[in-house]
């Protein structure tokens, strides 16, 4: 048995040691003397080995404990060898004498492969162990009654690059970052339906109800709108107001020299050998607890685990359009020289602070993608030792002082509605999906006073929705609601709701709510009510088109605009295309091309995808694993008498030609590589005669050689 095979043996073991969790632990006692955070606040660790290993991802329960995922099988080794064992976990964390930090731990769920999201909803748990997407129900903290919701939910893909983030939004649907697709369950049927694709790691939202995602090299990114407001017509794909750019810079300060998987291409490293830009930003959160200064309401903080540290970000909101910038040029929110502190995901927390899930990891690189550079810097530093620990982090105000958690369990139904009242939009987000889930009945002429009483218009919302997962309301309803109620956020989402309502003898009501909204001259209110006529066209197309084309002439040539009002013109692009007079106006091109995509069925590819692609670089690690390594060795440096090394081999990085006529046809007799002469007696065999062998398998192959065994 080589020594990689009993090392990761050993680290099984240990895993299965520190599974047996008991009541005796002490409390996590973490030094955080190497965190520097900004001013005003503190960093804790409440929760840690052996409560934990390596977490990706938690939720709360209505009782306030902490529901942890434990990818422990993610990359223990530079070879990556333990990523197909069954050691995954969920563990429910306890604070029992409520001072704040976790003393008790058990074990919900165990022997899982790389699980990587979960959610409280339904009164159950849902959660993501790929390919599946899993609900069960809890009796006495134990699963019961699985039930499969969605067999590709990530079907393919990378580890890094599988859907995640599972969050139920304000709209009772719940999303997910690397999807496009959302799921609800009513009335006990799980439903699946498009959304738009975005992110890679970590989905959260704002007050209103705009998403926000990131990608590895892209801090922030997030939609100018609700989700799915944008996409009603099938043959266009919303470019301005989806998936955009936030951060003009994506500049990092980390605190100390940075080990990253191509730190030796010009650019990635300064002088110093410190970071410039975001490498593997991931987990963004937005701020809506209630513990921060004001100055930080709404914040959006983002991890950036390469570089050990978080940022934040200042959010503006200016009515079809937001922004983001960096709270400072030349520091961190928190920043840390401890290389083992890798947080990938952050939540706000149902006491107003934020969670940091930190999976206290040396190796963050997936092996697909991994460089010999990063290997090498992996190595020195002796990264690949740091295993076998995890940590749940809590950020609040330097002056915070502990208070019982809320037990929503406990609450009755008044209670209940008047918790939407809360400063916290954790408190908010959970009493709205309680109340929705148990078809609380009884709530809705207290949620409808609400609404009509309330002077705080985020109460008003979640009231709102509340009612419509209950199926409270009505044209009429939302009519007089959107009529008499001047906040412009809860106008817009009326306008939103009234489109389920698309019916003939409600038009000419709706045409009178219509008017009303744009003599407000509020740009947010333009925009919805461009986003919220696609049903209302197509009913009535002599009513409302004149109100989308007025829309056009008032914000012509935003693009944002355009993209609203092609989403309400579907089936209609072609007589809206006729009424233009403008020449320069620039919705006439994008018309165009949603009338040449309805020719040839082009359609947004949302509706199209039914599950993840696997990308080259995964698909060629895979094929190299199961073919080549065998004589090649995992890390590709070859087994005496058996195969050459393929670092740096000029056959790698030559010509793609030779290299793929190597993989079809083989290879046999004495060869030189890199200098360096080596005989063998037997022959390479080539995979031309395998009829499960494709080009394109041939392809992600060398893809996968060039990225893993080539250093420049």
């Amino acid at each position: 048995m080589n020594l990689n095979r009993i090392f990761v043996l050993l680290i099984l073991l240990c895993s299965i040691v520190s599974s047996c969790k008991n009541d005796e632990f002490n409390e996590t006692k973490i030094s955080l003397e190497n965190y520097v955070i900004e001013e005003g606040f503190k960093v804790e660790a409440i929760a840690s080995e052996p409560f934990i290993e390596a977490p990706v991802a938690m939720d709360f329960d209505n009782e306030g404990r902490m529901w942890v995922v434990e990818m422990k099988g993610y990359m223990q080794t530079i070879e990556g060898l333990s990523q197909e064992m069954p050691n995954g976990t969920i563990s429910i964390l306890e604070d029992l004498d409520k001072d704040g930090v976790a003393d008790h731990s058990k074990l919900f769920m165990k022997d899982l492969v790389l699980p990587r999201a979960l959610a409280h909803v339904y009164g159950g748990l849902l959660y993501a162990e790929p390919p599946n997407l899993w609900f069960v129900n809890i009796e006495n903290d134990k699963p019961k009654n699985k039930v499969l919701v969605d067999s590709l939910y990530a079907d393919g893909g990378n580890v890094e690059h599988q859907p995640n983030g599972l969050m139920m939004h304000t709209d009772n649907w719940i999303y997910n970052a690397k999807s496009n697709f959302r799921y609800q369950r009513k009335n006990g049927i799980w439903h699946k339906e498009p959304t738009s694709y975005r992110g890679q790691w970590g989905i959260t939202k704002d007050n209103f109800g705009r998403l926000y995602v990131n990608n590895n090299a892209i801090q922030l990114m997030g939609d100018h709108v609700l989700p799915n407001t944008a996409i009603g017509n099938p043959y266009h794909t919303p470019r301005k107001l989806i998936n955009k750019t936030l951060t003009e810079s994506q500049r990092v300060y980390p605190l100390h020299a940075t080990s990253v998987n191509r730190g030796y291409m010009k650019g990635v490293l300064d002088k110093d050998s410190i970071l410039v830009d975001v490498t593997s930003a991931c987990g963004p959160l937005i701020y809506r607890g209630s513990t921060f200064p004001h100055s930080h309401s709404q914040n959006a903080f983002v991890c950036a685990p390469e570089a050990n540290l978080i940022k934040r970000n200042i959010l503006t909101f200016n009515g079809d359009i937001t922004n983001a910038k960096y709270a400072w040029d030349d520091r961190e929110f928190l920043a840390s020289t401890d290389e083992g502190f890798r947080p990938v995901n952050l939540f706000n927390g149902p006491d107003g602070n934020m969670y940091i899930v930190d999976m206290h990891r040396g190796i963050i690189q997936d092996k697909a993608y991994m460089s010999p550079y990063l290997k090498e810097q992996l190595a020195i530093k002796q990264l690949d030792t740091i295993i076998g620990m995890g940590r749940i982090l809590k950020v609040s105000p330097s002056n915070f002082k502990e208070t019982p958690l809320p037990n929503l369990e406990a609450l009755t139904s008044k209670e209940l509605v008047n918790k939407l009242e809360s400063k916290d939009g954790w408190i908010r987000d959970r009493v709205q999906h309680m109340l929705v889930y148990q078809h609380n009945l009884d709530a809705a002429p207290m949620l409808k006073e609400l609404i009509e009483i309330s002077k705080n218009e985020l109460a008003k919302t979640h009231a709102l929705y509340a009612l419509e997962g209950l199926d409270q309301l009505s044209f009429n309803l939302l009519y007089e609601y959107a009529s008499s109620i001047s906040d412009i956020d809860f106008m817009s989402h009326c306008l939103v709701l009234l489109e389920k309502y698309a019916f003939k003898e409600n038009d000419s009501k709706m045409i009178e709510l219509i008017n009303s909204a744009l003599e407000k001259n509020d740009i947010q209110l333009d925009l919805y009510v461009a986003l919220s006529l696609g049903k209302w066209t197509n009913i009535s197309p002599k009513l409302f088109l004149p109100i989308l084309k007025t829309i056009n002439k008032k914000h012509l040539n935003n693009e944002r605009f355009n993209d609203a009002i092609i989403s309400s013109l579907s089936n209609k692009e072609e007589s809206f295309l006729m009424a233009i007079e403008n020449p320069n106006n620039s919705i006439k091109e994008e018309l165009i091309q949603v009338i040449t995509n309805k020719e040839t069925d082009k359609k947004n590819s949302i509706f199209v995808n039914e599950s993840v692609s696997t990308d080259s670089r995964t698909s060629g690690y895979y094929l190299f694993k199961n073919t080549c390594a065998t004589c090649h060795g995992s890390g590709g440096d070859g087994i005496s008498g058996v195969a050459p090394p393929l670092s740096n081999s000029e056959f790698v990085t030559g010509s793609d030609e030779t290299l793929a006529r190597i993989i079809l046809h083989g290879l046999h007799g004495p060869i030189t590589v890199n200098g360096i002469d080596y005989e063998f007696n037997g022959e390479m065999p080539g995979l031309v005669n395998n009829p499960t062998i494709t080009n394109k398998d041939v392809s992600d192959i060398i893809s996968y050689l060039r990225n893993a065994f080539t250093t420049k």
